[in-house]
């Protein structure tokens, strides 16, 4: 008979209790996660700083709409590639220096942008960057899971995404204390190099992930991790001995592993399809279009001082961040499917008020009253002058903005007013509009955030990270990262092109389409990963059955000589054993 897709985990009402274990937060454990989030700082960071660096960047070399798209996208690029040779790295060399090599190369891109002297050498530092960016968001929330306790791990792993939208927010109020400086978009894109510097030196002196080491035969290195990971006291022994049962299942009877293993066992095919679709349907639903191109869609809303846009854009950062320390509050209390499916219908209704927004700001336009001799730019207002492909021009007078002109665009400088506007010492607004509710897009994009940020946000790493068992899990959430660039860079490269085929109201609502079309799928095949050992995440997916018959020889006791990392858990007698199911025993309650 076929297996579900997904399968209720036994709890306490199953007659199969599973001993637990007592709380496992330490300092240790804190510095490693902090030491290991500076990796998704970095990844906020350089995502985030984009959006306010490009509307001094793009004045400056005077960049076409498809070298703005370039340089933004590139980065997301360079992270798809370097997400699918993450995991691989990950499970081969450790997490560790996946994450070391991600911070070197955060350091340098940041150099190399900041010192660019043409929009090539600036693509190029965008393209380094995406190496660290791609290494790290696949890497950091694994480690941070395989580290922490059961009870810690969805609080943990959210941890990092704290630091990625913190990384975003530090970037917005930097851009806008730099916006007015000579040169500021250099000192917004080189800052990124002094975190990079100080994670260097902090992760090498911190422990490897103590699940990787025993996967690859390093039992005692474990046992050591485990213990500098653990307060005193903490039965070492018991979550060893859980770890490498598990590992004794997987490596039993088993075929090469992979990605082509991983599509061949049901329960991990499941898994990664899960995995997968939560990261595509968190990019498609707009967030990076959000962060990448906030200064420009509140500019497009009718902002038309760039600096007071730059400000402006620190306050959806702001709300991103703040979201994030809400869903860190609730992830261990909800639970990560009410929280995900909330956020994903909050996250719909709030791009649909976005798209209206500009839908009001579109029907009440400025109108064209002066005509033009151009045929293309013989538009009846603003808002239809620039889908034609035009600029608009007009006078500012003490009861408004008046006397509007469609006027073709300078090739290869759109931001350039024609020769007609200067002469009349008039305002040239090239991809922007002025509009009386300019507020009410800026409104929208605040209330998308406060949507998003809780669950949408933290939550596809979170259970990334979660729900691979341990020979694909580098692989895993490499591979679902990889879908998150991939859709990431479609919307990034295709977002103001989409604006320029539909509108800004339709391309809005689009994103709301995809966001209830997104919702509609996870709430049936969402399951609650919430306390679930990561040893046991396989029956979610109905995959008990999968893997060999467990037996009580894999749960032997650690090797003597890791008997003086252990401590006074360390002793024979008090050795954990594991029933055939996989289980610890009933007897077996941690001291």
């Amino acid at each position: 008979m076929d297996r579900p897709l997904l399968s209720e985990y036994p709890g306490p009402d199953d007659g199969q209790p599973e001993a637990p274990l007592p709380p496992g937060r330490c300092a240790m454990l804190y510095l490693l996660t902090a030491m290991s989030a500076i990796g998704g700082f970095l990844f906020g960071y350089d995502t985030g700083v984009v959006s306010g660096a490009m509307v001094l960047v793009r004045a400056e070399f005077h960049l076409s709409d498809t070298w703005h798209e370039l340089i933004v996208s590139a980065t997301v690029g360079t992270a798809w590639l370097l997400s699918m040779a993450a995991g691989p790295l990950a499970d081969r060399l450790g997490r560790r220096p996946v994450i070391l090599a991600a911070s070197a190369a955060f350091g340098a891109g940041a150099l190399l942008a900041a010192l660019a002297g043409s929009q090539q050498t600036l693509l190029a530092g965008r393209l380094v960057l995406g190496v660290g960016i791609g290494l790290a968001s696949s890497t950091v929330p694994v480690l941070i899971a395989e580290a922490a306790p059961a009870e810690a791990r969805g609080f943990l792993t959210t941890v990092n995404i704290a630091f990625t939208t913190g990384g975003q927010l530090a970037a917005a109020l930097l851009c806008g204390a730099l916006a007015d400086v000579t040169d500021g978009w250099r000192w917004m894109m080189g800052v990124a190099a002094l975190p990079a510097a100080v994670q260097l030196p902090g992760l090498l002196a911190l422990p490897e992930s103590p699940r990787f080491l025993v996967a690859r035969g390093r039992r005692s290195e474990a046992a050591a991790a485990l213990t500098r990971l653990r307060p005193a006291g903490f039965p070492v022994r018991t979550e060893l001995a859980r770890v490498a049962a598990q590992c004794a299942r997987e490596q039993r009877g088993r075929r090469a592993y992979g990605p082509t293993a991983m599509l061949r066992r049901p329960a991990v095919r499941r898994a990664l399809l899960l995995g997968c679709g939560l990261q595509v349907i968190q990019q498609l639903a707009g967030i990076n279009t959000v962060m990448y191109y906030s200064a420009s869609i509140i500019q497009m809303s009718g902002v038309r001082n760039p600096t007071t846009a730059i400000w402006l854009a620190a306050l959806p950062a702001a709300v991103n961040f703040a979201g994030t320390l809400v869903g860190m509050a609730l992830v261990e209390r909800v639970g990560r499917r009410p929280l995900t499916l909330t956020s994903l219908l909050g996250t719909a209704g709030a791009l649909a008020l976005l798209a209206a927004g500009f839908w009001v700001n579109a029907a009440q336009s400025l109108p064209v009253t002066v005509p033009v001799e151009f045929p293309q730019c013989r538009q009846y207002n603003c808002a239809s002058c620039q889908s034609a492909g035009c600029g608009f021009c007009f006078a500012e007078t003490l009861s408004g903005p008046a006397n509007g002109s469609c006027l073709p665009l300078i090739v290869g400088n759109a931001s350039a007013p024609p020769a007609e506007c200067r002469a009349a010492h008039q305002v040239w607004a090239a991809d922007w509009c002025p509009a009386p509710h300019s507020w009410l897009p800026v409104l929208g994009l605040c209330l998308y955030l406060v949507a998003f940020a809780p669950g949408m946000g933290p939550m596809p790493w979170t259970i990334n990270a979660e729900i691979y068992p341990a020979w694909a899990r580098g692989s895993g959430s490499g591979l679902a990262a990889s879908c998150n660039w991939l859709a990431n860079l479609a919307v990034s490269l295709t977002f103001l092109s989409l604006v320029g085929a539909l509108g800004r109201a339709g391309t809005f609502v689009l994103y709301a389409a995809v966001a209830a079309a997104g919702w509609l799928l996870l709430l049936r095949w969402l399951p609650e990963t919430r306390g679930v050992p990561l040893e046991n995440m396989a029956v979610l997916f109905g995959g008990d059955g999968d893997d060999p018959p467990l037996d009580e020889d894999d749960c032997e006791p650690p090797p003597e000589e890791d008997a003086a990392l252990l401590g006074a858990d360390s002793s024979p007698e008090g050795s954990p054993r594991l029933s055939v199911d996989g289980r610890l025993t009933p007897d077996l309650q941690p001291r």
